[in-house]
């Protein structure tokens, strides 16, 4: 009796049979382009308690298979046919039902093997499961995957040694089978591994497997050990399907076809060469070379680089199709429909989410061990900014209430709040890892933009204050700015809302950029470059052309209220000295510090300094917000299958 069938022939409630049908992928028509076929007439099925394979060149079209599949093709594509799962059309998969283990392994290298496992559970099992029941989850997922022996290391990043590759690897597919989905895809799992981890890879998929989950897996080139542990095959080339059924029985079906597999040769290698047309143009060239005979009838490769081997894949092509291996398929696909009519059959995955609560408590735990944990993210940053304060402060030591002091204080206010916001682009680079983890997650449903959001804001609030403290309180003491408690604290609170300002604005700018490092960085700094000189301090802001740069761009700029805020702060209630004269005394009476900022900085009075902080906590709001709509119109919506 087959997995996932009762007694009585009939599908098992749970159990994932997976069949497509005449499935078709077509690049759509773009800037005079016309469409291109990826994938044509594709048909087989998947079972529970096996591993299906999709072999075949690079370009043959098995990464498109295994995202139509999953529900994962890009929107420039056309999909036409049939995705069944247990008889039912499914143009997407709902969460719990699948999961899909990239070819890429993101993850968060700060963080341990059981960390990363915990902190995926309690994001995604409801909060029905008990802190108990969870800890049992992870246990078990640590140990089925051979996890237990490396649970306390981390997983490794630029600053820390951590995981091996099939470690890592093994980690990718763990977070994955946690909610203990009923289809498994798996892109080219075994890539960059060597044959022993491969094969320690493949071997934990086939146990998964013998649990009763459907297991879907695209692989370029397994050894022959590792071909051996896959059930069905699908070998496709040129978007056509060369032979699906059992992996076993490929080999009698090229020997069938006149390629017979050569003795003590991996039949992957075999398949792959006889089906790679990437070279026919090298083949070709290579046909006017003298051969001798009978090296052509000992070497059938030799042979066959005599060929086109585009005309070898439609040849073989045909022949599957006219085999008694598509027949058996036909049948199979049949007889998994007719077990499927009239039931209702839904595949067992999660009861359900975290709630939005959970969600961003956990998330904001995990983005704060991982801030605390990469020296890259906020200490390398905060070393700069101490010592940048210590330099800051020595050059305006004791400023003093002169004349000349007046431009002293601007100076050191307009620098020491530059220089910090203007630095936050360093961490860039951080970012965009937050970026691609939470898009990893995201495509697998794992939790919504609004707790990635949430999360990572009031994780970076702590290390943005301390960074804001520390260099300001040294500027603020060593240059003995406006004296009083609540001036210094204006100050530092200035400083953290101009640094948080600019550290949403480049996460912002994350979500359009992607992972283009440079881009980010100079379109960060462009905008910073603009908003600090419209400003008010470097022109006066009476004096900014009024077209575009003072309506509305300087209203626009955070450093516009950062500068007035500051300003404001430090001058108010200060008495100044006019400058002095020839005879050493000073020209006029005193200045009052209201005067300074009218006439002399052109500071605009009609709001006091706190409106301005205001402001600048209303921007960091908006960019926020804006981070959240940017991230939504970025995401790619489902595709649809076209009958």
């Amino acid at each position: 009796m087959e997995m996932g069938s009762d007694s009585t022939g009939t599908l098992k409630n749970g159990a994932a049979h997976i069949v497509w049908t005449d499935l078709c992928v077509h690049i759509s028509a773009n800037r005079g382009y016309p469409s291109r076929p990826i994938l044509v007439n594709a048909t087989g099925y998947a079972e529970p308690g096996s591993i299906m394979a999709i072999m075949g060149p690079s370009g043959s079209g098995k990464s498109t298979l295994l995202d139509a599949l999953a529900g994962r093709l890009d929107p420039v594509v056309t999909l036409t046919g049939d995705i069944l799962l247990n008889g039912k059309c499914k143009s997407s998969l709902s969460y719990g039902t699948a999961a899909y283990v990239t070819q890429e392994d993101v993850l968060i290298g700060t963080l341990t093997v059981r960390e990363s496992v915990m902190y995926s559970a309690t994001l995604r099992l409801p909060d029905t499961t008990t802190k108990h029941e969870k800890m049992e989850i992870v246990d078990t997922t640590i140990q089925e995957m051979g996890l237990s022996g490396c649970q306390h290391t981390r997983v490794g990043s630029f600053f820390v040694r951590g995981l091996s590759g099939g470690e890592k690897r093994r980690l990718s597919i763990a977070l994955q089978i946690l909610t203990r989905p009923r289809l498994l895809f798996l892109d080219e799992p075994t890539t960059g591994l060597d044959s022993a981890a491969a094969y320690f890879v493949v071997q934990t998929l086939r146990n998964l497997a013998k649990d009763g989950r459907t297991v879907i897996s695209s692989v370029h080139q397994p050894s022959s050990e590792v071909f051996a542990l896959f059930d069905h095959l699908t070998l496709l080339s040129s978007g056509r399907t060369i032979y699906f059924g059992e992996a076993a029985s490929a080999s009698q079906f090229f020997a069938a076809s006149n390629y017979p597999c050569p003795p003590m040769r991996n039949p992957s290698d075999h398949f792959l060469q006889i089906t790679n047309a990437d070279f026919d143009m090298v083949k070709t060239t290579l046909k006017g070379l003298q051969v001798d005979d009978d090296v052509e009838t000992v070497d059938p490769l030799l042979m066959k680089s005599r060929k086109d081997t585009g005309q070898v894949v439609k040849a073989l092509s045909a022949a599957y199709q006219h085999s008694e291996y598509a027949l058996a398929a036909r049948i199979k696909i049949t007889e998994i429909l007719s077990k499927s009519s009239g039931r209702s059959l839904i595949t067992e995955g999660s009861k359900g989410h975290a709630s939005f609560l959970q969600q961003c408590m956990t998330l904001t735990e995990r983005s704060f061990v991982n801030m605390a944990r990469d020296p890259g993210y906020y200490w390398i940053r905060l070393a700069i900014f101490v010592l940048n304060g210590l330099c800051l402060g020595t050059i305006f030591w004791r400023v003093g209430l002169g004349y000349d002091s007046i431009r002293g204080r601007g100076g050191a206010l307009v620098f020491a709040s530059g220089f910090l916001t203007f630095m936050a682009i360093c961490g860039f680079p951080a970012f965009v890892e937050d970026m691609k983890v939470f898009r990893h997650e995201r495509l697998n449903g794992h939790y919504g933009v609004a707790a990635f959001v949430v999360g990572n804001t009031l994780a970076s609030i702590p290390f943005l204050f301390l960074i804001a403290l520390s260099s300001g309180t040294l500027v603020y003491l060593m240059a003995e700015l406006h004296s009083g408690f609540g001036h210094f604290a204006f100050f530092i609170l200035t400083l953290f809302a101009a640094s948080t300002c600019v550290e949403s604005l480049m996460m912002a700018i994350s979500s359009v950029v992607g992972r283009n490092f440079l881009l980010g960085i100079v379109i960060g700094a462009g905008i910073q470059a603009v908003y600090i000189l419209v400003a008010g301090y470097f022109r006066l802001a009476r004096d900014i052309p009024k077209p575009g740069w003072r309506y509305p761009v300087s209203y626009f700029s955070f450093y516009t209220y950062v500068v007035q805020g500051l300003f404001k702060n430090d001058f108010t209630g200060l008495t100044f000295k006019n400058f002095l004269g020839a005879d050493g005394k000073p020209i006029g009476p005193d200045l009052s510090g209201g005067d300074v900022l009218e006439k002399l900085l052109g500071i605009e009075t009609s709001h006091g300094k706190w409106g301005d902080l205001s402001i600048l906590f209303a921007m960091i709001v908006t960019y926020r917000m804006l981070f959240f709509v940017l991230i939504k119109l970025s995401e790619k919506p489902r595709i649809q299958v076209v009958k």
